[in-house]
């Protein structure tokens, strides 16, 4: 646990390292934080997300052992609890492609939503 707490630090220390090539601007800081946060939380779900794809698979094996005759039914409630579990994962990803490309801190970002209320208004 220590060791992926001093890799996270790390890489967002190697973030911060990227400021001075920019010449210290808020906004490097603010891209460099943007996408320290979507690496950040997209990991800690994948993790969090594997884990309960492991749960969710043992426990579909176990039920299985122990009777034979509902292992269909089982597998397809398993396959509906791994989509839930993968479509979780798939909103963290939007969001940290919300984070990093679609920041509303981010300049371009103030174009982008005029652009699109003028398409739609």
């Amino acid at each position: 646990m220590k060791a992926l707490l001093v890799l996270c630090f790390g890489f967002v220390a190697l973030a911060f390292a990227g400021e001075s090539v920019f010449s210290g601007s808020d906004l490097s800081l603010l891209l460099a934080l943007s996408v320290a946060g979507g690496v950040i939380g997209l990991g800690i779900t994948a993790l969090g997300g594997a884990i309960g794809m492991g749960n969710a698979a043992a426990a579909t094996i176990a039920g299985t052992a122990r009777n034979p005759g509902i292992g269909g039914k089982l597998l397809g409630t398993m396959f509906i609890a791994l989509a839930l579990i993968e479509a979780q994962v798939i909103y963290t990803l939007v969001f940290a492609i919300i984070a990093i490309y679609g920041n509303p801190f981010l300049p371009e970002s103030k174009m982008i939503v005029e652009a699109f209320s003028a398409l739609l208004g």
